[in-house]
């Protein structure tokens, strides 16, 4: 079609003016390619690459990514009136006008799917894969149940796969494990979904915290040019957070930090 556009366009621009004191019509212009999201590089052996921190020089930027979890059974607890989403934050996250960066598992999205939508269509962030389940990739990973290898990249797919049904637009190729939790095999397992695993260097200590300003200070106290954040957009589990960040955005904005999404920070190149 592009190609064609072209053509029709050259031969207007050859062919002689109609005798008409109309102006030639032009040709429509193709779409502008939308560039693909950065992603890093496989990483040794091949393996799916882990990013945790970007680059410590050339400006302070700093992202906040929020986990929004719901492993697969906790539709129980869901139906009971627990609350594992957190529009507030949400909310404040939009009033301070702070880039997030947000790592949902699909069976949130399936619960929430007009908050999903909301999230996913709004430009100040963007949507990356927590896994369908929240189960897992390791044996041993803070008492989550363990999904089985065979089963790992399908379990990031079913993610996907919910993102689309609920309206998610363009999900990012972006992978956080359950836990935080890794080994050699899981990085393998990813390989053919071709995302990049993002871990994080700064924990804000949000999940069952009960002090908001404790919480605030250890991200303040943590982060550097370059930070990856993790908190959590989980009413039940993590109630502290909106408090929070209504301490830690203006306080390193103070400091000089601006608030990108993680494509910023891989995008922005290798880390130093």
């Amino acid at each position: 079609m592009a190609a064609a556009c072209l053509l029709a366009a050259a031969l207007t621009a050859c062919a002689p003016s109609p005798p008409s004191r109309e102006a030639p019509r032009s040709a429509p212009s193709a779409s502008p390619a939308v560039p693909s999201p950065p992603t890093l590089a496989p990483g040794p052996a091949g393996l799916t690459p882990v990013f945790d921190h970007g680059p410590r020089t050339g400006g302070r930027t700093v992202a906040l990514t929020f986990d929004a979890d719901m492993t697969a059974d906790q539709g129980p607890r869901a139906a009971a009136g627990e609350h594992f989403d957190h529009p507030r934050l949400i909310a404040t996250l939009r009033a301070l006008k702070v880039p997030s960066t947000v790592f949902m598992t699909g069976r949130w999205a399936e619960e929430y799917p007009d908050q999903a939508r909301s999230i996913g269509r709004d430009p100040l962030f963007e949507v990356a894969n927590h896994s369908y389940s929240h189960y897992a990739f390791t044996g041993d990973c803070y008492g989550l149940p363990a999904v089985s290898g065979d089963r790992m990249r399908a379990d990031v797919e079913r993610a996907y796969a919910a993102f689309r049904k609920v309206g998610v637009r363009d999900p990012m190729p972006y992978f956080r494990f359950p836990g935080g939790c890794y080994d050699r095999q899981a990085l393998k397992a990813l390989v053919p979904a071709g995302v990049t695993a993002v871990q994080w260097d700064v924990v804000g200590g949000d999940a069952f915290a009960t002090d908001a300003d404790a919480v605030a200070r250890q991200v303040l106290d943590g982060v550097r040019p370059g930070s990856v954040v993790v908190l959590h957009c989980t009413r039940s589990a993590a109630p502290t957070t909106e408090r929070a960040v209504r301490r830690i955005v203006p306080e390193l904005r103070r400091q000089g930090y601006r608030f990108v999404k993680v494509s910023e920070l891989i995008a922005a190149g290798g880390r130093d």
